[in-house]
């Protein structure tokens, strides 16, 4: 691939020779030959371009390059331009074509053009794969899913009986898509209703009784499902997410979730039953979110928040409970104040005392803080 071709697949602008011919792209201190072309769109790695073996780099906009490169890409938004390169030069998965013997496909399973199905996969009875779908080994498709034309299941994925996924998609190994959602109910109201009523217990759970899930997930295009992510089918309708929507490794989504367009759930995200999540939401490792709750379109939630209200769009919310991030910021100064507060009481109080002729009591002293 010459470097012209590179720079015209980024829309950047190119410098020097675009004629040099590139194998592969490389941190520049791996660099090895002139076929390589260094990546150093952080400034910190220019450093090491004189003594590189690479003629050939992509670099920041508005940065000094050395004059041993004989050619290079300049990009205006480095980690944008990494996506595109990285997609130039992505390895894909091995991949069989066709239906490997080992594995399983339900006779009237409908398979698309282009399919690869590796050995120990199952396709169950009615399950339909649209074009160019590959299953890596040991992952399922349950019966009556659908899955759209490109999508990648890989090792051990679960795709419940079904469940809808959209084009393009990717499932990553151990993620589960379809699962019965965690719901139960008591014959009379048990402790958690009691509890959330009068803030006291007021009932045991002597009976816990099962409510089955009958409804299914619905996954829109280019949806991302991170290894061991669990995404639960609704009760009666459906679990779904919007187009676009990149889910990350262990993140729970809990029955009858409405997710929307391009949101992004970072590690260990997990949201309980019937929330709504509008479009381009994120949210950070470890968040938990209640159930029944609304959060708004373009919302940022910080990491290990926890959220517990509704959230109104284009809001950035922290903590545990989650509140804005203006009213976070000003709790975190009030607490930093109070030992110099609680020092300025007991000089008061002493002062006090001493007025009053009472000085030779004894004044309680500041409790003790970390800070």
């Amino acid at each position: 691939m010459k470097l012209a071709d590179i720079a015209a697949a980024l829309d950047a602008r190119l410098e020097g020779d675009g004629s040099l011919e590139i194998t592969r792209a490389v941190h520049p201190s791996e660099a090895t030959g002139p076929g390589d072309l260094a990546l150093a769109m952080d400034k910190d790695l220019l450093v090491l371009l004189p003594d590189s073996p690479a003629r050939a780099a992509v670099v920041a906009d508005g940065v000094p390059v050395p004059d041993t490169l004989q050619g290079w890409i300049v990009v205006k938004r480095p980690r944008y331009a990494m996506a595109g390169l990285l997609d130039l030069f992505e390895k894909p998965v091995h991949r069989e074509p066709g239906v490997h013997p080992l594995a399983f496909v339900a006779p009237d399973a409908v398979l698309g053009e282009g399919v690869s199905v590796a050995p120990f996969a199952y396709i169950g009875p009615k399950a339909v794969l649209g074009d160019r779908v590959v299953v890596l080994p040991h992952a399922m498709v349950g019966a009556d899913a659908r899955v759209g034309d490109d999508t990648l299941i890989h090792p051990g994925a679960r795709i419940g009986e079904r469940v809808e996924l959209g084009r393009r998609c990717i499932v990553h190994p151990n993620a589960a898509v379809g699962n019965d959602g965690f719901s139960f109910v008591t014959p009379e109201p048990g402790s958690v209703e009691t509890a959330k009523a009068t803030g006291k217990v007021g009932a045991t759970n002597l009976l816990i009784r099962r409510v089955n899930s009958i409804g299914t997930v619905i996954c829109g295009d280019e949806v991302e499902i991170g290894a061991g992510a669990c995404i639960d089918r609704g009760t009666v309708t459906a679990t779904r997410i919007g187009s676009g929507t990149k889910i990350d490794n262990q993140v729970q989504i809990g029955h009858n979730v409405e997710v929307g367009s391009n949101c992004m759930l970072c590690g260990q995200v997990g949201i309980a039953g019937s929330t709504k999540v509008g479009d381009r939401v994120v949210m950070a490792g470890k968040v938990g979110v209640a159930d029944h709750i609304t959060i708004g379109h373009d919302s940022v939630i910080a990491a290990c928040s926890g959220v517990g209200t509704d959230v109104p769009p284009f809001s950035v919310y922290l903590g545990t409970p989650a509140i804005p991030k203006k009213r976070a910021f000003e709790n975190f100064k009030y607490v930093g104040r109070l030992k110099r507060v609680f020092a300025d009481v007991a000089e008061l109080k002493s002062r006090l005392l001493s007025l009053e002729g009472r000085a030779t009591l004894s004044v309680d002293p500041p409790p003790e803080t970390d800070r």
